[in-house]
């Protein structure tokens, strides 16, 4: 006996009469004409594996519209890859920000110089330079804490900075 053949698929049918037409179609749409070919050949194998509506009036309009629809999921998909897998290339070869051993030793050797600068400072050109810069107070309240005016702050601060620089090694 035999094997039992599948009754005749209309859609699928119609594809194959019109696929050059279909794939035309995706073409000028899309602007791309592997992604067309494609596109006709997975509408083509989902007919295949999974029949649909046989009494379609106008079956070129529905294959039109199915290989349509499929295209836009396509590039959506493709999109959506873009945007999550190519930002990944871009990622730093460590996945730790962490200092290593050898720019934490340089690390700590520019924190004893720095510290070393600050204490050379005079006096008053420390304090100040230690309100304002470490524990953040405003210049204007610096100047009335220490009873000094407002250019005499910002003289003391240019002054430690420049310290900081040449003797910090910055």
């Amino acid at each position: 006996m035999p094997p039992s053949t599948p009754p005749a698929l209309p859609l699928v049918s119609s594809l194959v009469r019109h696929y050059e037409e279909l794939v035309d179609y995706l073409r000028r749409r899309f602007r791309s004409p592997a992604l067309a070919r494609e596109v006709v050949h997975d509408v083509c194998v989902n007919l295949l594996e999974r029949p649909a509506v046989n009494d379609a009036r106008q079956p070129l309009a529905l294959l039109r519209r199915i290989a349509h629809d499929a295209a836009v999921d396509r590039c959506r998909a493709e999109d959506l890859r873009r945007h999550w897998v190519e930002p990944r290339a871009e990622l730093p070869e460590s996945a730790c920000d962490r200092p290593g051993p050898a720019q934490h030793a340089q690390g700590q050797q520019a924190l004893q110089r720095l510290t070393a600068s600050i204490e050379r400072m005079p006096c008053r050109r420390r304090q100040v330079f230690i309100l304002h810069k470490i524990h953040e107070v405003p210049q204007a309240d610096v100047a009335r804490r220490m009873g000094i005016g407002l250019k005499a702050v910002e003289r003391h601060l240019r002054l430690a900075v420049a310290d900081c620089r040449l003797h910090g090694g910055q």
